[in-house]
């Protein structure tokens, strides 16, 4: 299983990640990501992965990490 992490200390609300993964996550009123199951590290379905792997790549602030339970 692979779990998407958002360290806050980094992001600043930009928004790629959400353009690039609509389905796992949302925006906050101030443009900051939050997962749509409300989860702290939404896991990544199958899917998915390649388009998370690409939003932490793009990622402008290196706020994004993927983890593997």
């Amino acid at each position: 299983m692979t779990r998407l992490h958002i360290d806050w200390t980094r992001c600043d609300g930009r928004g790629l990640c959400t353009e690039l993964l609509p389905d796992l996550l949302a925006r906050d009123d101030w443009g900051f990501p939050l997962s749509r199951n409300r989860s702290r590290e939404p896991e990544i379905p199958d899917d998915m992965l390649k388009y998370a792997k690409e939003a932490v790549k793009r990622c402008p602030r290196l706020a994004l990490k993927l983890i593997e339970d």
